[in-house]
């Protein structure tokens, strides 16, 4: 019979920036650390939402700089169409025609 081991909000958050810094698949981490795996998920899409960077993300500001998305010939004058998509099925349309 496992234990179960009951976390505060704040012991997930580290527990979850040591995975981040491990290197280790999720499953990997989980299994080294003795905690539940889908207990970790929950908790990981908690923070994602709010204060950590999502998995694979960089923290630090990304910019794509629309000018160079321009059309340059007769056949590109549609222009461009951006589709960010921000989480929970909310998603930010940029275009140009």
């Amino acid at each position: 019979m496992s234990q179960y081991t009951r976390r505060s909000p704040e012991q997930w958050k580290i527990l979850i920036q040591q995975w981040q810094e491990s290197g280790l698949s999720a499953p990997q981490f989980c299994e080294q650390n003795e905690v539940g795996y889908a207990s970790f998920c929950n908790w990981r899409k908690r923070f994602n939402a709010h204060d950590l960077p999502a998995e694979g993300f960089s923290s630090e500001a990304q910019f794509i700089d629309l000018q160079s998305l321009t059309a340059t010939s007769a056949d590109d004058s549609k222009g461009w169409n951006i589709v960010l998509s921000l989480g929970n099925g909310v998603e930010l349309r940029l275009s140009q025609s």
